[in-house]
């Protein structure tokens, strides 16, 4: 494993992270075997923005006895309310929640303070309201918190915190599809002469390419989420591309974008933590991403898309808007929906048809995506 600078917090992390996400619904006994796994492989930065008990507690079970050689980002900002994840401004949330993480973790203190979460401009307006930055600034005066973070996916909130100055590691939403697809694309100036091309890696977005340049004159490092877009780039029937990549090319691409310095990978077993290593071993020409965009066919922007990170999330009639998203993507896959699909949707606690589209998941998704109409068409296929 290779380790770079986090930035000019002082800390050196592993160039592959791994992203708590995908444990939430792990049992303990695989939550242990992956976080062994990844320290195994000399991962050494574990993000847990993740609010519900379970998860935490079995988290901070697999690193009972070696909690100092993790750096945990921990974020304020999330929390559980009626038995779901939502995110809060309220201070009290805050701060309950978060010190919830320091005991369920076992620990007294957490690497990076990450500020959960802020997409808009009026988001870092209710932030600077909320008294939660303050809160975080106190907590690392008495040394609870180390390094003070935010995590954002898009480059207007995070260029301003960054530029406001107390921002010292960004988490952000990095891989290719974010970046080449600017807001306002057409897709008809993607075909050239020769017929359908990939766009470009010259493209990329000017406000995200600020940004990256941005934090690394201020000596902000960068971690990465998304950086497989929720898997979708890893299969060419579901990547906008129109072409697979491997997890490889994904974690080159991240790691060549100027102040990244750690890829969070979400992984939900042992085998998923040995292909995200695999990077450390792999050739130049298992880490060319560029070959693969520049001769795809069809390019698609991301917009509209569900990336299954719950920030949809809370819904008033208690849907798993992520899972409902995912069982109707897998159904969709084919031309017949699959009998195991059918059961877990089945299994879920509450189902598609119960959706009041309100449109409050849509209003916080950071993709865009319709979600009431999604939810109508899940209700239509599954029959509930």
């Amino acid at each position: 494993m290779k380790y770079r600078s986090l930035g000019s917090t002082g800390l050196q992390v592993s160039e592959v992270g791994l992203g708590g996400e995908y444990l939430e619904r792990e049992n303990a006994e695989t939550v242990y075997a992956v976080v062994d796994e990844a320290m195994k492989q000399g991962i050494n930065i574990l993000d847990i923005f993740m609010s519900e008990p379970n998860v935490r507690t079995n988290l901070g079970a697999a690193l009972k006895g070696r909690r100092e050689k993790m750096i945990l980002q921990g974020h304020i900002g999330s929390a559980w309310k009626d038995g779901q994840y939502c995110r809060t401004r309220d201070l009290d949330d805050g701060k309950r929640f978060f010190e919830d993480f320091l005991t369920r973790l076992d620990t007294d203190y957490v690497d990076i303070g990450m500020i959960h979460f802020v997409d808009t401009q009026s988001g870092y307006e209710d932030l600077l309201r909320s008294g939660q930055l303050e809160y975080a600034q106190d907590l690392k005066a008495q040394g609870v918190i180390k390094h003070i973070g935010l995590s954002s996916h898009e480059p207007a909130a995070a260029r301003r915190a960054v530029e406001d100055g107390w921002v010292e590691v960004l988490m952000f939403s990095v891989n290719p599809v974010f970046d080449l697809a600017p807001e306002g694309t057409e897709l008809t100036s993607l075909l050239g002469p020769d017929g359908p091309k990939g766009v470009a890696l010259s493209s990329i977005d000017p406000a995200r390419e600020a940004l990256y340049r941005l934090c690394e004159a201020r000596g902000v490092g960068i971690t990465t989420m998304k950086t497989y877009a929720a898997g979708t780039l890893l299969r060419a029937e579901s990547s906008p591309f129109g072409a697979a990549l491997t997890p490889v090319q994904c974690i080159h691409y991240a790691l060549t974008r100027p102040a990244v310095a750690s890829t969070l990978i979400g992984c939900r077993s042992v085998e998923q933590v040995r292909q995200a290593v695999a990077y450390e071993t792999a050739d130049e020409a298992a880490k060319d991403y560029a070959s693969v965009l520049s001769s795809a066919s069809l390019y698609a922007g991301a917009q509209g898309r569900c990336m299954y990170c719950n920030h949809c999330l809370p819904c008033p009639v208690h849907l798993d808007v992520a899972q409902v998203n995912k069982m109707l993507d897998l159904a969709l896959a084919g031309e017949e929906v699959p009998p195991t699909v059918r059961a877990h949707y089945a299994a879920l606690d509450h189902h598609a048809a119960e959706c009041l589209a309100c449109g409050a998941c849509e209003s916080r998704c950071p993709f865009h995506v319709p979600v009431a109409d999604r939810m109508a068409k899940a209700a239509a296929l599954f029959g509930q």
